[in-house]
């Protein structure tokens, strides 16, 4: 199969797998095929077996976020990157970061770096489904989750009753749409003492900024 007829049958698709490849022809002719138009340029690789058109040729332009997803399942956006986009700190960061309740992994491609950080099955939830601009679906954690889950994941370096790490050390802002009870039933599913302590205090941090 040649490259526009290839292009053809899979640029209404965001991203596309070996499989989907094979489906097209030769199973191995196919990855023969993709191994080449990689090294040309012509399909970018995201991990083994998932791929995406070079850019001239997409019609689909997936986001990062809907990326993000497709790259490592289950998983939702959350922590730092999550809380830029909610507005709870100022700045945003450049690596796309979710969590997992598959083991940790880091991957780097051409169309962004992605984390993801490991949390039980019990507290995978807090999380709703947005659209991208391309209407792509990907999975995006609650404010108060993305919180929750942030703590969590760097409670080493939370204290118990250290309220100014919250303003001071993660510069912390527009919280006053939180939901406290929220918080807490967040921080009881990972069902760890100190975790619940902390996020008391930062629901009285919450309140004393409002």
């Amino acid at each position: 199969m040649d490259f526009h007829s290839f292009k053809t049958a899979v640029q209404n698709l965001p991203v596309f797998s070996g499989r989907d490849a094979a489906r097209l022809g030769s199973r191995q002719t196919m990855y023969n095929q993709l191994n080449v138009w990689r090294s040309k340029g012509l399909i970018i690789q995201l991990r083994r077996g998932l791929y995406v058109l070079g850019e001239p040729d997409r019609k689909v332009r997936p986001s990062g976020l809907f990326l993000s997803a497709q790259l490592y399942a289950p998983s939702y956006i959350s922590l730092e990157y999550a809380l830029g986009l909610h507005g709870l700190i100022p700045e945003m960061v450049t690596s796309l970061t979710a969590v997992t309740t598959r083991n940790p992994a880091r991957f780097k491609t051409n169309l962004g770096s992605f984390e993801y950080q490991h949390i039980k099955y019990k507290a995978f939830r807090g999380f709703k489904a947005v659209k991208d601009r391309a209407g792509l679906t990907y999975f995006l954690a609650e404010p108060e989750k993305a919180i929750v889950d942030f703590i969590y994941l760097n409670l080493s370096r939370f204290k118990r009753g250290d309220q100014d790490v919250f303003s001071q050390s993660y510069r912390f802002q527009n919280l006053e749409s939180l939901n406290p009870k929220r918080l807490k039933t967040y921080a009881g599913l990972f069902a760890t003492p100190k975790l619940v302590d902390v996020i008391d205090g930062f629901c009285h941090f919450v309140r004393e900024a409002a």
